[in-house]
Order: structure tokens, then sequence, then C-alpha cells
């Protein structure tokens, strides 16, 4: 066997994970499930999108993004295209999210600008009868 059948998760992990967790719409997966890349992206996305302060968008420059996804990609330029592909693919099935690719003042790309945007799944508020 290649992969064990289960994995065992610290409870501070765990903690950490439902308090933080962000659904993702299924829909949206199957989508993208032709794509490594695009799924990455969505995820990433729809957790972090939410987060941004409503008034103070976030840059993110090339050189991080490839750190964080370009792996396989010597260069950077090859990069961009690909996750700028896989971006345009994310916003059709997430199209709430607000992404903008910023450039330098000499007109290159720089990198991306992220805006608060609600996350692809609406929060519902559960009520639960008092025992």
């Amino acid at each position: 066997m290649l992969w064990p059948s289960s994995v065992r998760l610290s409870q501070e992990y765990f903690d950490s994970l439902v308090k933080h967790a962000v659904p993702l719409k299924e829909e949206a997966i199957t989508a993208l499930a032709h794509s490594a890349m695009a799924l990455d992206v969505y995820a990433w996305l729809a957790q972090r999108l939410h987060r941004v302060p409503r008034n103070d968008p976030q840059f993110v420059p090339w050189a991080r993004l490839h750190e964080q996804f370009g792996q396989g990609f010597a260069r950077i330029r090859a990069f961009r295209s690909k996750f700028l592909e896989a971006l345009r693919q994310v916003v059709t099935v997430y199209p709430e999210a607000r992404v903008g690719e910023e450039l330098n003042p000499q007109g290159w790309p720089a990198g991306l600008v992220l805006y608060n945007s609600p996350s692809p799944v609406p929060k519902q508020s559960v009520v639960t009868p008092r025992s």
C-alpha cells in the first residue's frame, strides 16, 4: 500500500481546521478537477479573500506566488502565464472573487491585488433549540 488509509491529526490542528474551515462549492471542484493548479488557486482564494480587510486590498508579488504555487516552473514568466490561465478558470466558478493584476511603474507585471470578497459558500446560521 502506497498511502495509509487513515491520518492522525493533533487535537490542536483539528481544532484549527474546524475554527478556520472555509467550505468550497462541490460544483466548482468538479469543474476545476482537470487542473491541480486551478484547484489550488480556488482553495487559496476561497480562504483568503474574505479575510482581506474591506478598505485595504492586499498585494501579492509574483515572486511570492511562484514560491507558493510554482514548483516545477523554473521561470516566473512561464509560471505567471499558467497561473493566470488557472485564475481565469477559477473566476468562472467563483465570480464573486475580486482579484486584479498590478503592473510596476515600467508597465511589467508585478503581482496580484486581492480585494475583500465573499467566500464562495455563504455562512449559514444554525439555530439549535435549548435543552
